[in-house]
Order: C-alpha cells, then structure tokens, then sequence
C-alpha cells in the first residue's frame, strides 16, 4: 500500500489510502484573503531512487507555506490520484520522479489535458528520466535524460534575468551538483532560463557538438505553463535560498500566478 502524505499548510497529516477526496474543500482561503492554490507532488521512484526525495518534499511543503500567495501540497507515491475528478482539485503538478510510473491510458490523457487545459506542470532533476516508453511526456518536459557527466561546481549562466524562477540569481550562479544532458531537447521547443558555463567543465566529457547544456527551461504546452529544472540532485540544495527561491518561481509560475514569457530564444552570443 502506497503512502499518502496529505500536507495542509505547513501541517502534516498522514491518513489512509482510502481518504474521500471529495470531503475536502474545494476553495480555501489565505492569510491576505486570496485562494490558496493547489499542487500535487507526485514523489515515485520507479527506478533510481534519489536520498533526497524526503528532503524534497519537506522543502516543497515549506516554500507552500511562506508562498504569497499560499499554495497547498499534496505529496504522493499513488498514481492512482491522477485521475480527472481529482485532478480538478489542483492548480499544477509537480514530478520529482524515475522510470515507468503505473498509469494507465485513460490516466496519461487525463494528465495532459489537464495542462494544456491551463494548469501548470513542474518538473524536478529526474522527472526527464521518467517516461521513456511514453513520448507525449518526453514533447510535454522538452527532453530526456541522456547522461550525467559532471558531478561537480559549476557556474550556471541566467539567460533570462527577468523569469521569476531566475530573476534572482543575478548573471552567472555557482554551485555544485549532478549536471544533466539530453536528448530530444531543442531550443526551438522551449524558453532556457538556465545553461551550463561551458568553460567550467571538461566540455569533452559532454554529449553534444555545440556544447548547449540547458539546466532549466519552460515552455507553453496548449494554455498550460511547462518549467523544469534539471538541478536538485545534492541535498543541500533543497536547504539552499537561492535553488528554494528557483524553484518556487518556477512552481508560482506554472500555476499562473506570476507572469513570464516561455516563448523559446535562440544561444546567446558569448
């Protein structure tokens, strides 16, 4: 029986896999008077299980919590919730996950209907490592996993410093963790918020003849909002500001609460 963590508002309460969703309220209402905003954080690890999966979901609680406006967070290992009479609870969706998640058809439809409907759709480090067998996921996330070549400081460059989920992190940001390539990604499908210094690694260790390592990228998919970021393998990094204030942009975002544009950018010249 798979876990259910129901996380209200900085509180958290464990109940049993056949909760009545329905007895929840549909709206509520936060401290300034504004409706809290809804996201599940689907936590599944079909594959590689990454150790920082519980801090992660601590930290998403938490950024729920001193949000403006507030939003609620359900995290989940059911797959089973991925249904359209639940789904309509949520503002947006978010995947910290690996490998073939069990959804059946029905679902997967179920699941992209509800972004390009309009909700938003969040995806964390190994969510592109998730989904081979299903494209219409790999064209929703803009790309998949194809190797991590650098574990190491890196300098990350913001390529949009007006995006909420990078407007912070000023020109270049530094930081270690497990850098990600891929494959099936194009800067003609999506808008890169973040790109790998190449001069900060051994570039010859990398997979691609241009040397265009995106890090965080976000996209339209219909009237939905796309953001991913490919960061957020080391543990401290979900304790980081800098990394919490990334994410939580791009999760504001997603919802539609902040404004930012996602129509995609050719390289920078450097």
């Amino acid at each position: 029986m798979r876990r259910n963590l129901w996380l209200l508002l900085g509180g958290m309460v464990m109940v049993a896999f056949g909760l009545m969703l329905a007895n929840l309220p549909s709206e509520e209402a936060g401290a300034e008077g504004q409706q809290v905003k809804r996201l599940m954080f689907v936590n599944l690890s079909m594959g590689f299980r990454h150790d920082t999966t519980a801090t992660a979901a601590e930290a998403v609680i938490r950024l729920g919590w001193r949000s403006k406006p507030r939003f609620l967070t359900t995290v989940t290992e059911d797959t089973d919730l991925l249904v359209p009479e639940i789904l309509q609870r949520y503002d947006a969706i978010m995947f910290y996950t690996t490998g073939e998640l069990p959804m059946s058809d029905a679902q997967k439809q179920a699941f992209l209907d509800f972004i390009r409907n309009g909700k938003g759709f969040i995806g964390v480090h190994s969510a592109t490592d998730t989904f081979y067998k299903w494209p219409e996921f790999g064209e929703l996330i803009g790309g998949y996993f194809a190797g991590h070549p650098w574990h190491q400081k890196i300098r990350a460059i913001v390529e949009d410093k007006e995006h909420p989920a990078t407007k912070h992190l000023g020109d270049v940001w530094e930081l270690k963790d497990e850098i990600y390539t891929f494959r099936n990604w194009s800067r003609e499908k999506v808008r890169v918020l973040l790109s790998l210094d190449p001069t900060s690694v051994d570039i010859s260790k990398g997979n691609r003849p241009d040397h265009d390592y995106a890090l965080a990228w976000c996209r339209y998919y219909g009237k939905g909002r796309v953001f991913y970021t490919a960061l957020g393998h080391e543990e401290y990094l979900w304790r980081d500001e800098k990394f919490l204030q990334h994410l939580l942009g791009g999760i504001l975002w997603a919802m539609g609460v902040l404004p930012g544009d996602a129509t995609p950018r050719p390289k920078p010249q450097r």
